[in-house]
């Protein structure tokens, strides 16, 4: 009974990174890429929106078929938190 326990909350410890955490890292990811890419601002957001769906989906996927809970959190929070610290450190656009 304990087991089944530990093993429904590193589910939803899964579903929580996968699915807040996916979102926060492609959107901090494509905000940055769109920031940094030397074309035009309008046409840069477009790119980068489009992007962010193929990265939200890729970054489930992964999630899910990555056998280490800990390597995804890493790798997922480290990815959303290091692209928006990175946008916070460029400042606002102008």
């Amino acid at each position: 009974m304990a087991g089944s326990s530990i093993a429904n909350g590193r589910m939803a410890a899964r579903a929580f990174t996968a699915i807040v955490g996916g979102y926060a890292a492609a959107a901090g990811f494509v905000s940055l890429l769109a920031r940094i890419s030397p074309i035009d601002r309008a046409e840069a957001t477009i790119w980068a929106m489009t992007l962010s769906f193929l990265v939200y989906a890729g970054l489930i996927l992964w999630a899910f078929h990555e056998t280490r809970l800990a390597r995804v959190a890493a790798a997922i929070w480290g990815l959303a938190f290091g692209s928006v610290g990175c946008l916070w450190l460029l400042g606002p656009a102008l």
